[in-house]
């Protein structure tokens, strides 16, 4: 019998590459490539967002309305509990003065010592993260003068289908957006009750504490947030792409192939490490696991591509020749 050769060639002008597809009337052979069980350790980690939030934010307003005489602080500054952070005149100290002022400077000293100035005071130990007046300003007691930080901390908004995992002391990796090349470490110390609903999507909100809190750091700067939560010593693993389904729909991997037929065993998966898989039950270290496309490679941290998954044929950019 004559063999009929099909032969479709597509051109693509915007990508630089070619593809090509071949059907003849023999069956095309399936190659397949191998894995032998590891043991090693592996982590499932919760991937989030957050932001960089003060612990304890508070706002400074004036006693009385009046006047900012002096201000004694910047933002960023750090601050003991007491420290004066301004000098306010009251109203009636205001209206005083400008009345001394206009009989003359000796007039305008003995009120000046006379009636002294209101002192605004830090609460608590801390940094000055807003400064929200100037020297000379008419101020109301809604006024917010300055806000307190005492620490700064990550708030991460947790999925509520991942927050069941989520627990206190659990490590955390933390990497700023701002500082991509600086990540820092810290643990949870805290899950709040109450989620947030954002278009129908409920969230959670759980606290992170830096092991230190870097000079970079600054209110509202937001973060890339990993929490790991499980680790397992001496998981066995296999490649995701080994894990398939057999013909009895059940979770499976290929462990042989026979009379060019695959020869499936069923297994059973626990962490999920994205191109590694844990086996909790089916295999033993040492088996061999096989599947198709090209072997299994490391996968490598400064590249953007799956190592599992097979590549495209490297072609010169405008090549459209069809193959026989």
């Amino acid at each position: 019998m004559k063999k009929i050769l099909i032969i479709i060639v597509i051109l693509a002008v915007g990508g630089g590459g070619w593809y090509f597809y071949k059907k003849t009337t023999a069956k095309a052979e399936v190659k397949y490539a191998s894995f032998e069980v590891v043991s090693k350790g592996i982590s499932e980690f919760v991937d989030t967002t957050g932001a960089v939030a003060p612990l304890n934010r508070v706002e400074i307003q004036p006693s009385a309305g009046g006047r900012i005489e002096k201000i004694l602080v910047e933002e960023g500054d750090k601050i003991k509990q007491g420290q004066v952070l301004a000098l306010m005149s009251s109203s009636d100290r205001v209206a005083i003065l400008d009345a001394a002022r206009a009989m003359g400077d000796e007039q305008y000293k003995y009120w000046q010592e006379a009636y002294k100035p209101i002192k605004v005071v830090a609460p608590l130990d801390g940094t000055v993260i807003l400064k929200n007046v100037v020297e000379g300003q008419t101020v109301s007691q809604a006024t917010v003068l300055f806000a307190m930080s005492d620490k700064l901390i990550l708030a991460a908004n947790v999925d509520e289908s991942d927050v069941g995992k989520v627990k206190e002391g659990q490590p955390v990796s933390i990497i700023l957006d701002a500082y991509p090349d600086s990540p820092v470490k810290g643990s949870v110390f805290q899950i709040l009750d109450e989620g947030v609903n954002q278009s129908n999507v409920i969230t959670y909100s759980v606290k992170i504490k830096p092991d230190y809190v870097p000079a970079f750091f600054k209110s509202q700067m937001t973060a890339n947030i990993k929490i790991e939560v499980a680790r397992k010593r001496a998981a066995l693993l296999i490649p995701a792409v080994a894990v398939t389904i057999d013909p009895a729909g059940k979770t499976a991997v290929i462990t042989e192939v026979a009379d060019n037929k695959p020869v499936y065993k069923k297994i059973e998966t626990g962490l999920d490490e994205g191109d590694l898989v844990e086996v909790t039950k089916g295999l033993e270290e040492g088996d061999t696991v096989m599947f198709q496309g090209k072997g299994y490679k490391p996968q490598q941290a400064s590249g953007g591509t799956n190592p599992l998954m097979p590549s495209r044929p490297n072609v010169p950019r405008g090549a459209g020749r069809a193959m026989h």
